[in-house]
């Protein structure tokens, strides 16, 4: 039997860039800022998202989409915080944008001015899809070594923050600050870094200030490209 090739010259990917997109646009037009949380297993998400919720006190409406491949451990710790609603991938390493929407679904049409997605526990997957976020933010804990940007250089060439996490252990573990923040830079000059401990607060008023800047800068783009689009002829 003969073979035949065809041969397709289209970019897989633009669909999924182009969902990305429209959900962002969608987001910038309610004044929505979302934050997409990445990291490995236990570096902290969650308690970052505690700490954040405690330093706002109700100042902003927040929720958060949790991603987990089982159970609503996190989801249930939040909840006291913030309206959260669980993703549960049932196996998959990373979040998607029709889950995504499942989630947003189950929150309601409630209006937001921060949206976290709390990414699955991955230092991997989650650095290849674009969920239709703001900013991508990915923590590194104490914990975990200060040589992960250059292990896993995507993830942080793709993300728009580092944030290192469990400060306060810093006395007991060997990771340098400097070292982990340079070996970062040398992937993604342009990222923004902070230095926090949710235990004790430490860093978090920086952290959340930057990302109500970042908010505002969000709000005067939208502003503007509404206004040039109302004078387009």
């Amino acid at each position: 039997m003969a073979s035949v090739t065809i041969s397709v010259q289209q970019d897989v990917l633009a669909e999924r860039r182009q969902k990305a997109a429209e959900l962002r646009d969608e987001f910038s037009r309610k004044g929505t800022l979302v934050v997409n949380v990445v990291s490995s297993p236990g570096a902290g998400k969650t308690s970052l998202l505690q700490a954040m919720a405690r330093h706002w006190n109700g100042a902003f409406r927040i929720a958060v989409l949790v991603g987990d491949i089982a159970t609503e451990r996190d989801a249930e710790r939040l909840r006291p915080h913030m309206p959260a609603e669980q993703l549960t991938t049932g196996g998959a390493c990373h979040l998607e944008i029709p889950l995504v929407r499942k989630g947003l679904e189950r929150l309601g049409d409630r209006p937001l001015d921060f949206l976290f997605i709390e990414n699955i526990g991955n230092l991997v997957c989650p650095a290849s899809w674009d969920l239709g976020e703001h900013l991508r933010v990915v923590l590194l804990s104490t914990t975990e070594g200060d040589d992960k940007p250059g292990k896993y250089p995507k993830m942080f060439r793709t993300s728009h923050v580092l944030v290192i996490t469990k400060s306060d252990l810093l006395p007991y573990v060997p990771f340098n600050v400097a070292s982990a923040i340079e070996d970062a830079h040398q992937i993604q000059p342009q990222l923004s870094t902070f230095v926090t401990s949710a235990l004790h607060d430490e860093g978090v008023d920086a952290w959340c200030s930057y990302l109500v800047e970042e908010r505002g800068r969000m709000l005067k783009s939208t502003l503007l490209s509404t206004h040039d689009e109302n004078d387009s002829p």
